[in-house]
């Protein structure tokens, strides 16, 4: 990571690490997503930090349209939140819908659908486990450990460049 340091935090006492890391290095300035890949990228400037591989949705062809349709939404959005107690290890929210994405559904008289985030693994797996294959609901999967990485390493109000 070209000389950034990425440690995890060791837990009150205990010394055994958690999930939460410390990132020092250079400042997350973008993510951006291509899906027909699955390639994602941190960026710092023009620069890439960090490349992961990830899982996406039933159907994750085309841009999002409405809730439950399986698809990860198209277009430019940014980190608005996370969740630490994420059923998903962990979890960093994506702005979807955006007001265009609203309007959007509205006038075919659906419901946009939200709650899109880059998370982990289900909790219900065992440690080190991967679900492969296309089984979010739309969000973009990663493994917990690169999970843990990005968590660190992207604040709010990031943008993200999501790609068909």
């Amino acid at each position: 990571m070209g000389g950034a340091a990425l440690t995890a935090l060791a837990g009150c006492g205990g010394g055994t690490p958690t999930k939460f890391r410390n990132y020092q290095g250079p400042p997350v300035t973008g993510v951006i997503v291509f899906k027909s890949r699955r390639v994602m990228y941190l960026m710092s400037g023009n620069r890439a930090l960090r490349e992961f591989r990830f899982e996406l949705g039933g159907d994750p062809i085309g841009h999002k349209l409405m809730e439950g349709d399986g698809k990860t939404p198209e277009g430019t959005y940014t980190i608005n939140r996370r969740n630490p107690n994420s059923q998903y290890h962990l979890s960093i929210g994506i702005s979807y819908p955006n007001e265009q994405d609203v309007a959007r559904a509205a006038a075919l008289g659906l419901s946009p659908g939200g709650d899109i985030f880059i998370h982990g693994q289900p909790a219900s797996l065992k440690p080190g486990a991967y679900l492969a294959g296309s089984w979010t609901a739309g969000c973009i999967a990663v493994t917990n450990s690169e999970m843990e990485e990005i968590y660190a390493m992207v604040r709010d109000g990031t943008p993200i460049h999501i790609y068909p």
